[in-house]
């Protein structure tokens, strides 16, 4: 009976030690598989079989059984590659991806992907890289009484993950909604244009949108130009005067007023009377044409301290250039006085608060955190004579005749680091200059990001952020299911699968033009190759010596 026993125990060693090198070949294959990971199979003893002895029971083992096989999951190294959508997870993620028209989820650490023909990015399999769209937004104009604004309106994912697919390789044009435009005004620059009733806006004045020229270069102190581009990705130009104002006993302030214009023949906005008449600014050259919004900037002992904004919201008369038509121009939601050009034309698109307008939020490195009461404020600007009620219009403005009303300024200011100046650096400058608006372009290449975000690059010089990578985590990655094709499947061992973006937490970060390679350690498994084959020989030998000790028993009988 023992002997017998003895022969079984050979043979479990035998079994169990050939499904051992069986991994180990496995491992060994896969050593150049791109994602591949390991796997080390574990032996447990079988149950003992009880024997009498001198000191009561005993027991004997009755051989060997595999335990388990545990996937090695530990991070690969990484092989450069010229591919951009050759992805690499530094970390415990997965790959997500899914066959097209299916519902099924597959999860996999090889990031060799490739777009389709029908532009999908897809892995060896044609099976489809799963991500989240991008959301982009652009200006908005406040609509609340009191808010509290933020710096950016950061792009973040939106709805479910889906196919990744690049539909259209063209990126759309986009209107500019934001402009931002730091200078140094020199001080010592003359007041070119001047007026004794209305010293703030004599640049205003002066401009005459009807001429070929529409304000004379002995008008104004120091001009900035840049292109803008409207909803089909026309560019235009769009130029900021500026002039200082003469003041007596302003202290440490002085004072600059400034107008935002475009060419005369691009304005096309369109504005109802208060007398039912319908004036379209541009057409026809009227005198108020490319004036999209003026004000001042106040500078205490160089630095931007206030700014003032109007813009023309409706017309109250003929003279639409008449000052107290041209009201406290609108803030966007991030803090930034808005105007409107309507460069194509709309319906309902000639204020900033109008439906269908695109906004352009000017800054000049300052903004306003409270939004209530339209952010009116207040602040003197040093000159003599009384104070007098919050200029809500340009007419109320006050001046150094009749010292009514005082110069409007934002009720929360904050100045940027890079801000607008006035110092003497032995002349005006733009100092920076940007706009977000851009023509059309086509794709030319992409680039994934750490953070697993896909990026196209455009002939228009364009980054468009476009996807975002989905990877997966799970709460028992050893329960996962090889599927073959470096792909795994989920259990209900494993659980569900925990998705999130790359660099959230214990999803780790994906690597762009990288591959990961094979975790196999060759020489680790040619140190198991020999032990096991060692184990498989000594358990033959169990086999053959029991063998022959059950031909001693049987020569017995002879």
């Amino acid at each position: 009976m023992s002997l017998g026993a003895s022969l079984f125990s050979g043979i479990s060693g035998l079994t169990v030690h050939s499904e051992r090198m069986t991994v180990i070949g496995n491992n060994l294959a896969n050593v150049n598989t791109t994602g591949f990971k390991g796997a080390r199979m574990h032996f447990e003893d079988l149950m003992s079989a009880d024997f009498a002895t001198v000191n009561g029971i005993g027991q004997v083992g009755r051989g060997v059984r595999v335990s388990t096989i545990f996937s090695d999951y530990g991070q690969g190294a990484f092989e450069s590659s010229t591919e951009a959508t050759d992805l690499a997870i530094s970390g415990d993620g997965f790959f997500v991806v899914s066959p097209r028209g299916e519902d099924n989820k597959y999860y996999s650490r090889a990031g060799n992907f490739r777009f389709d023909s029908d532009g999908y990015l897809v892995d060896p399999h044609g099976y489809i890289l799963q991500g989240w769209e991008i959301e982009r937004s652009g200006t908005s104009v406040t609509t609340t009484s009191s808010e509290t604004a933020s710096e950016t309106n950061s792009a973040r994912i939106i709805g479910v993950p889906t196919d990744i697919r690049m539909e259209n390789f063209q990126s759309e044009p986009n209107p500019t909604t934001s402009v931002t435009i730091v200078t140094n005004l020199d001080p010592s620059s003359e007041d070119s244009s001047t007026s004794t009733t209305n010293p703030y806006f004599a640049m205003f004045n002066n401009w005459d949108g009807s001429a070929d020229t529409p304000l004379a270069s002995t008008l104004y102190g120091y001009s900035t130009t840049l292109k803008v581009y409207d909803d089909i990705g026309t560019a235009h130009n769009l130029t900021v005067y500026f002039d200082q104002v003469t003041l007596s006993n302003a202290g440490g302030d002085t004072v600059w007023e400034y107008m935002v214009t475009c060419e005369p023949n691009a304005d096309r906005r369109v504005l109802d009377g208060q007398d039912g008449n319908t004036t379209r600014i541009g057409e026809g050259r009227t005198s108020a044409a490319g004036l999209l919004m003026m004000g001042t900037l106040t500078f205490t002992t160089g630095q931007l301290s206030g700014m003032s904004a109007y813009t023309l919201k409706s017309n109250g008369g003929t003279n639409i250039k008449d000052l107290n038509n041209w009201d406290l121009a609108d803030f966007s939601t991030g803090g930034y006085p808005v105007c409107t050009a309507n460069f194509l034309g709309k319906s309902n698109a000639s204020t900033a608060e109008s439906t269908n307008a695109t906004p352009i939020q000017i800054d000049f490195g300052i903004r306003n955190k409270d939004l209530s009461s339209n952010g009116g404020g207040a602040v003197s600007i040093g000159w003599a004579g009384g104070l007098g009620t919050l200029p809500t219009n340009a007419a109320m403005v006050g001046n150094a005749i009749n010292n009514t009303g005082y110069l409007a300024n934002f009720k929360d200011p904050a100045v940027s680091a890079l801000a607008t100046q006035s110092y003497d650096t032995g002349g005006s400058s733009t100092l920076f200059q940007s706009q977000d608006g851009y023509a059309a372009g086509i794709l030319q290449n992409v680039s994934v990001s750490r953070e697993g975000v896909l990026s196209g690059h455009y002939s228009n010089g364009q980054v468009l952020e476009l996807y975002a990578v989905t990877l997966a985590t799970f709460t028992n990655k050893h329960g996962l299911r090889r599927e073959g094709g470096n792909l795994f499947s989920e259990t209900l061992e494993s659980g569900p699968a925990l998705t999130g973006q790359a660099g959230s937490s214990g999803k780790g970060t994906i690597d762009g033009n990288s591959l990961e390679m094979s975790n196999v350690d060759m020489a680790t498994e040619f140190v198991r190759m020999i032990t096991t084959q060692r184990g498989f020989q000594a358990n033959t030998k169990v086999i053959t010596t029991t063998d022959s000790m059950l031909g001693e028993v049987i020569a017995m009988k002879r």
